[in-house]
């Protein structure tokens, strides 16, 4: 199977080239995927700049059209291999009333002419250092075109992210403008490099004047180089561009070395892990979580979640080790109830665990949804026999005649208690004696502010209020956090300190309230777009599973991340803390999160965001 992280690898024009199609062809027989070049002749600079007569100056500006002697690109011919390159002398930050007004009238005519070829992309060379009137006129200018992109280039220094994304914030994350990131000699440190993983990078430039000679005369990258290469390659799979000198630095040089390079680093990436496979396909894509109590799981959900091997090779030693415990000298029946079986996998671990330990158990399967539990009867008939009593209830409200030694669940979500496991095992816990041990014994949520504009402008295309207080399963790929996650709150099993009613089912739902503020320290500029959610669980005693990323079990898929957006993107000074008050609220019909942040530095508050989803009015969890 081809590695989803192959890159294209496309020449970028050092100069003006009258013959497009010969400088076309022979990219494309060195082996180039596409070629980007400019539009427009240097004549065509002459109506910028305003040196034109001035009857002519008049005439282009009141209806704006090339001259065939202006144009590189004169038809259509090589639109589907070409990037048009804008001209390089807009002055959108010029003093000059009649330079901005002419560079605005340029840009939108070359965009117009790019649209007309059917070109997919567009590239701005550069970025200047005042951007509010080009963030202005490219905002306006790209609703003119349909589906033609336009690549602004920025290099990779400590100062281009924040004109970046003070242009990007003042257009509004507009969706068709991204950046062609420029490598230059000297790289930032690793913390900036990182802001640019967050950012909607569509190429990557590396020039020829990046490159060292080998010991063999090749041109290669440094090190740090190539190592942020393969990052991006690997997390933002963007259009590769190179340059190719007039005469080669290196003594082994030839015209196709330098693509050669990178195709040989984008071949050579990590190999991709389990939990990278069982996810391609679903880098960055929302989904919305389950709803367990509401809605029965369908089988392919139930199989999916199955296919993790991790998971279960950690309740098997967790049901392992509550065996040994529970009965160390091999005299007892431990009864052991499996809750909320699905098809059964705990079950097979709760079996296995028994064998292994040489321990003897009673064992329950319980389930509520009426067609899983048509697959724990096939498995009673056809494997399990009289080893396994199946019970078809809900383990809230079912009534049992004895009580268990040991209870098992897979309950948790990807914030641990997003899918209602509080709840459940409230409820079940009842079945447990009094010295009994619950499998899960504990799990806690995690956040840390998170950066992506990936992510924001998924939440955004639907439009409405609705999706920006909703959170989503996510497999985070073009995501920086903008500090490292803490805890928030966590939940134990058996829990024996809240109220209960004649049936010991919980008099109310008042104890499994939470509310946390964590503080986050940050240390460099970054753009806000929302809260990153992890969990990790204590099945028994030291064996854990965890999507917390410093104690992330190695190949467990079963859960991706959680993503809490935030309605406005908010900015992060440099020495900023960021202040997170996170609540888990209910009622008698439902469970809610409801999220704010606020940004000080000192003891200013710079920014405050509205409290997100109050009264779950957009998202909750039915019980």
């Amino acid at each position: 199977m081809s590695d989803p992280r192959a890159c294209p690898v496309g020449l970028l024009a050092t100069d003006y080239y009258d013959n497009i199609k010969t400088f076309v062809n022979a990219a494309m027989e060195d082996g180039h995927d596409f070629v980007a070049s400019p539009l427009a002749q240097p004549s065509f600079r002459r109506f910028i700049e305003g040196t034109a007569p001035k009857d002519a100056m008049t005439t282009w500006r009141n209806s704006p059209v090339f001259d065939r002697d202006d144009l590189l690109v004169t038809n259509a011919k090589h639109a589907d291999m070409l990037v048009g390159v804008l001209a390089a002398w807009y002055a959108f930050d010029s003093d000059d009333q009649e330079l901005r007004t002419n560079s605005e009238l340029a840009l939108k005519q070359e965009l117009a002419w790019a649209t007309h070829l059917g070109l997919l992309s567009v590239m701005l060379p550069c970025l200047p250092k005042n951007v509010a009137n080009l963030a202005r006129a490219l905002n306006g200018a790209m609703t003119t075109v349909s589906y033609t992109q336009l690549w602004v280039q920025v290099p990779v220094d400590g100062a281009s992210w924040q004109r970046w994304n003070r242009m990007h914030m003042l257009a509004d994350h507009n969706t068709k403008i991204h950046v062609a990131l420029k490598l230059t000699s000297d790289l930032p440190a690793d913390d900036v490099l990182d802001q640019w993983i967050a950012e909607p990078v569509k190429a990557l430039i590396v020039p020829h004047d990046v490159f060292i000679a080998n010991s063999k005369g090749y041109p290669v990258l440094p090190k740090r180089h190539q190592a942020f290469v393969k990052k991006v390659m690997d997390k933002l799979r963007p259009n590769i561009l190179v340059t190719v000198p007039d005469v080669p630095p290196c003594a082994n040089a030839v015209p196709s070395s330098y693509h050669e390079y990178v195709r040989h680093l984008n071949r050579n990436l990590p190999e991709l892990g389990a939990v990278d496979m069982f996810a391609t396909g679903y880098q960055d894509y929302l989904q919305a979580p389950l709803q367990p109590l509401m809605d029965n799981l369908d089988n392919s959900t139930y199989e999916t979640f199955e296919r993790d091997p991790i998971k279960y090779q950690q309740y098997e030693e967790a049901v392992y080790r509550a065996l040994l415990d529970r009965d160390p000298d091999d005299k007892l029946t431990s009864v052991v109830m499996v809750v909320g079986a699905g098809r059964g996998p705990l079950v097979d671990c709760c079996l296995r665990a028994s064998r292994l330990a040489e321990r003897k158990v009673r064992l329950y399967a319980l389930e509520k949804n009426p067609n899983a539990f048509v697959t724990l009867q096939n498995k009673k008939e056809e494997e399990w026999l009289d080893d396994v009593d199946l019970i078809f209830a809900d383990m809230r409200t079912w009534k049992p005649s004895h009580q268990v030694d040991i209870l098992v669940s897979e309950l948790l979500g990807s914030f641990g208690d997003n899918e209602l496991s509080p709840e459940c095992l409230d409820g079940a816990q009842k079945f447990l004696k009094d010295d009994g041990i619950s499998i899960p014994a504990n799990y806690t949520a995690f956040c840390a502010p998170l950066a992506s504009t990936k992510l924001h402008n998924e939440v955004a295309a639907y439009k409405d209020l609705e999706h920006f207080e909703t959170p989503y399963v996510v497999m985070f790929q073009q995501t920086c956090e903008l500090a490292e996650s803490e805890a928030l709150w966590t939940f134990s099993h058996p829990n024996k300190t809240f109220p209960v009613c004649d049936s010991s089912n919980p008099l109310n739902n008042q104890h499994n309230g939470r509310y946390q503020q964590v503080s986050f320290d940050v240390d460099k500029p970054m753009t806000m777009h929302g809260l990153a959610g992890y969990f990790e669980s204590v099945l028994y005693k030291d064996v854990m599973i965890s999507i917390h990323p410093t104690t992330h079990s190695p190949g467990m898929f079963s859960w991706f991340p959680i993503f809490f957006p935030l309605l406005s993107p908010m900015q992060v000074p440099g020495g900023a803390r960021v202040i997170v008050d996170f609540w888990r609220l209910s009622d008698t019909k439902k469970v809610w999160y409801e999220w704010a942040v606020t940004i000080r530095i000192d003891d200013d508050d710079i920014a405050i965001s509205p409290l997100h989803n109050p009264g779950g009015r957009s998202y909750w969890v039915g019980l």
